[in-house]
């Protein structure tokens, strides 16, 4: 007790310390199913997410991202709240880089594991491959891996382009490996920004994951978001 209390107390200085060289934001967003590695976890309704993110000058950043779920009838669990940190950077030959953990929590749930994972990232101009680790993946106890590969172009118009895969392995994943992925299209206008995607994943009807009825849909679909952040910045 006394290392976390000395823990959050050394934070609370490093923080009050950093102020002047830091950055505060918030970003809402609204999407009409919430897809995590191509499983729903809204049953395929719409979710409302938003976070608040802290980043610094040094490259160092913490935030806290939220969610409502819906593991279907049974499950108590009705919202999901993320905390983080890392620190990221750019080399002289232009890769960026990003080191972090994940904590998934689920307040007021008694069906629903919190968990940790960290992850690393490299990337180039337009792409970025990251992995991901869990030593308790949803709470499992079991060892859980993720690598994704991102690519993002930015098209005429204020039009983008994001293609991603990923895949997902390890312990917790030994009779139901898959790979998800998606295409998706965004615009920006003002200070909002609009999403459409198409998701998808390699699993079949004879894998124990596949369903599709809700909840935790794993077809194909389509997701559409809206998404704006705060502070909005001045017109030009």
């Amino acid at each position: 007790m006394k290392l976390t209390h000395g823990l959050a107390a050394a934070v609370a200085l490093t923080f009050s310390a950093m102020t002047a060289q830091a950055e505060l934001t918030g970003t809402v967003t609204a999407v009409s199913d919430y897809d995590f590695r191509g499983i729903s976890l809204s049953a395929t309704d719409p979710a409302l997410q938003g976070s608040i993110d802290y980043a610094h000058d040094s490259g160092f950043y913490a935030g806290a991202w939220a969610s409502n779920i819906d593991y279907g009838d049974g499950v108590d669990g009705d919202m999901e709240i993320d905390l983080y940190t890392g620190i990221a950077g750019e080399t002289e030959g232009g890769f960026a880089w990003d080191v972090g953990i994940v904590y998934y929590t689920y307040p007021g749930a008694d069906d629903v594991s919190d968990y940790p994972e960290i992850y690393a990232s490299l990337g180039y101009k337009w792409f970025e491959v990251k992995q991901w680790y869990s030593n308790d993946l949803s709470g499992t106890d079991l060892d859980g891996w993720y690598t994704e590969a991102n690519a993002t172009f930015e098209l005429p118009a204020n039009f983008g382009l994001g293609l991603h895969a990923g895949y997902n392995y390890g312990d917790a994943f030994e009779d139901t490996e898959y790979v998800d992925y998606s295409i998706g299209f965004t615009y920006s206008a003002n200070h909002f920004d609009l999403g459409l995607k198409w998701v998808d994943n390699d699993l079949s009807d004879n894998d124990p994951l596949y369903t599709k009825d809700d909840p935790f849909n794993t077809e194909g679909r389509v997701i559409l978001s809206v998404s704006t952040s705060f502070p909005w910045a001045a017109e030009e």
